[in-house]
């Protein structure tokens, strides 16, 4: 399995960008060929009691590397991507990883 991760800092208004998060990006997301399912994680605490740094991770599951490198040139994904730097231009990181069950 491939996942893109990503992990959202914390944006100026909170309300407005999950708003927007639920009503238009995990739509958008969800029409990305390929994709097996969408987990979105809100963070609620840190376990060292810190304030903390994400307030969303959110993973796009995909069954293989050939699947997902489809899905990242599909225009499906090029609209997540325009859509994504609309709402959370400097406070996204999103990683690409292989994953493993055991």
């Amino acid at each position: 399995m491939v996942k893109l991760i990503a992990m959202y800092e914390k944006p100026e208004n909170e309300a407005a960008f999950f708003e927007h998060y639920e009503t238009v990006h995990a739509p958008l997301a969800q029409k990305v060929p390929g994709l097996q399912k969408l987990v979105m994680n809100r963070v609620y605490a840190d376990a060292f009691g810190r304030e903390p740094r994400y307030v969303l991770i959110a993973e796009m599951h995909f069954p293989d590397r050939a699947t997902f490198d489809a899905a990242m040139k599909s225009p499906e994904h090029r609209a997540l991507g325009q859509d994504l730097m609309s709402f959370a231009k400097g406070i996204v990181t999103v990683l690409f990883a292989d994953a493993e069950e055991g």
